[in-house]
C-alpha cells in the first residue's frame, strides 16, 4: 500500500475543515478538523526535520487567515480551494519532494 503523500492530507484538512464547519454551523467543530489534520501532518512530516515541518504549520495558519478575506472577494469555497492548491504545493516542496540525491563518485 503506499503512502498517501502528506501534500494531500493537509489540503483535504482545509477542505473538510470548512465543509464540517459550513455544513454544521459550528465552526469549533470544524476548527477540531483542523486541529486533528495538523497533528497527524506534523507526526507524519516529523522526519523531514523541525524547521520544515513549523514552516508549513506556518503557511497552513496564513493559508487559513487568507482565506477569510479572500472569500469576500472570490466566495467562499473558491477560496477554500486556493488555500488548499497553496498548502498542498508548500508541503509537497518542504515535506513530500524526495530529496536530491548527489551521485557518488567512486
Amino acid at each position: 500500500m503506499s503512502r498517501v503523500p502528506t501534500a494531500v492530507v493537509a489540503a483535504l484538512t482545509l477542505v473538510v475543515g470548512f465543509a464540517v464547519a459550513d455544513l454544521t454551523g459550528v465552526r469549533a467543530l470544524g476548527g477540531v478538523v483542523l486541529v486533528a489534520g495538523v497533528a497527524w501532518c506534523v507526526v507524519r512530516a516529523r522526519s523531514a526535520g523541525w524547521w520544515r515541518v513549523a514552516a508549513v504549520v506556518l503557511v497552513g495558519a496564513v493559508c487559513f487567515a487568507l482565506s477569510h478575506p479572500l472569500g469576500g472577494v472570490i466566495g467562499a469555497w473558491p477560496a477554500v480551494l486556493v488555500a488548499a492548491l497553496v498548502l498542498a504545493a508548500a508541503t509537497f516542496a518542504l515535506v513530500d519532494r524526495p530529496s536530491a540525491q548527489p551521485a557518488r563518485v567512486a
